[in-house]
């Protein structure tokens, strides 16, 4: 058993930005649940497992946050600046000039929503993304953290993207421990996206590399076992939704990488597509904490995981109990799958009312 901790999670009090992120910002093409060889017309959706925290943080949560990522002048770049601004996250780009042929371009996710049986599918064009394309000293962190940031964030989609993202993560880590802020990310593993770089055994290297670094994780069974490679637990779960599994890999966690403070993550118990079963668990300083679960009517599951992430550290940044914590992270995050697109349409005041046990009824 894991002994209980003494090092805490200390969250600055106050700073210009109480949330950055570094990561790439994408957008995705949604035909909803219509297959994309089938489609004849799509929604499009600003997003990024790193920006979506950001994003969710200030327009629920009300918190100031930013993001440091790839901006490109064309008109693709004038759409995702656009909506950045809209969510209230405060930019901090890095500009590439588009070429008027082949680039550098943000990159763009295409990803409809199945149905019922029919699973949704995820496939990209990142072709010359720009965001592959940062490197250390790309950012002036010393000016950045100059006036004080209390959480910096990045993922393991990020750091997946090319040979100098990761060691930029590690550059902006270093900066962020500097300036005293609690650091967090999340493994987010994609295989496709490892592929490229060198496979599954390059990913357990370069994000054991980036995690020395961090106080909070957040990642599934299957994050910590491919992006960190601990063996999983000789246990055998009575549902997608025991959590047994993940506290049982906790110890090979904390045995490999001993100062993190926090691991979280959802579990989700997949009837059909559109029909989830949902709960979140963390381990916080040695105790487990696990949530409510519920059935939920999915409207959109992408960016779920993000909706959670988002919620859980608003509810640390906020000093509120872990369990408090936990569940605004398991509320907002199920509340972000009932709207389209990849960040949050909910209020905090709706997030509060559920994480108590709220309930559909309509509001009058």
């Amino acid at each position: 058993m894991t002994n209980p901790r003494t090092n805490t999670l200390d969250v600055p009090s106050k700073g210009a930005l109480d949330f950055l992120s570094l990561g790439a910002v994408v957008h995705r093409l949604d035909p909803g649940v219509v297959p994309f060889r089938k489609a004849h017309q799509c929604e499009i959706h600003v997003s990024g497992g790193e920006y979506n925290v950001a994003a969710n943080l200030a327009d629920c949560f009300r918190l100031k946050t930013g993001i440091a990522t790839a901006m490109v002048n064309y008109p693709i770049g004038e759409l995702v600046a656009g909506r950045v601004k809209a969510m209230g996250v405060a930019p901090i780009y890095k500009w590439f000039k588009h070429d008027g042929v082949t680039g550098p371009n943000i990159a763009t996710v295409y990803s409809d929503r199945g149905h019922g049986v029919r699973p949704p599918v995820v496939f990209y064009n990142r072709a010359n993304e720009a965001a592959a394309q940062l490197k250390p000293g790309d950012f002036d962190w010393a000016s950045i953290f100059r006036d004080g940031v209390r959480w910096f964030h990045s993922g393991g989609i990020f750091s997946a993207l090319s040979d100098t993202t990761s060691e930029l993560i590690i550059e902006g880590m270093q900066a962020a421990k500097a300036a005293g802020a609690v650091i967090s990310f999340d493994l987010n593993f994609r295989e496709k996206l490892w592929r490229r770089i060198g496979g599954p055994a390059r990913a357990v290297e370069v994000i054991n590399r980036i995690v020395k670094h961090v106080d909070v994780l957040v990642g599934n069974e299957e994050d910590l076992q491919k992006g960190l490679g601990v063996g999983g637990p000789e246990v055998s779960a009575k549902s997608k939704l025991d959590p047994a599994n993940f506290f049982a890999m906790i110890d090979r966690v904390i045995d490999k990488q001993p100062h993190i403070k926090v691991v979280a993550t959802t579990l989700r118990e997949v009837y059909s597509a559109t029909r989830h079963c949902w709960g979140a668990v963390a381990w916080i300083g040695g105790d487990q904490h696990v949530s409510l679960t519920c059935d939920l009517d999915v409207h959109d599951r992408v960016g779920g995981g993000d909706g959670f992430a988002s919620g859980f550290f608003y509810g640390l940044l906020a000093g509120e109990s872990p369990e408090a914590a936990l569940k605004l992270g398991w509320a907002h995050g199920a509340l972000l799958t009932t709207f389209p697109g990849d960040t949050t349409m909910a209020t905090l005041e709706e997030v509060r009312a559920f994480a108590k046990g709220g309930s559909a009824r309509i509001q009058r």
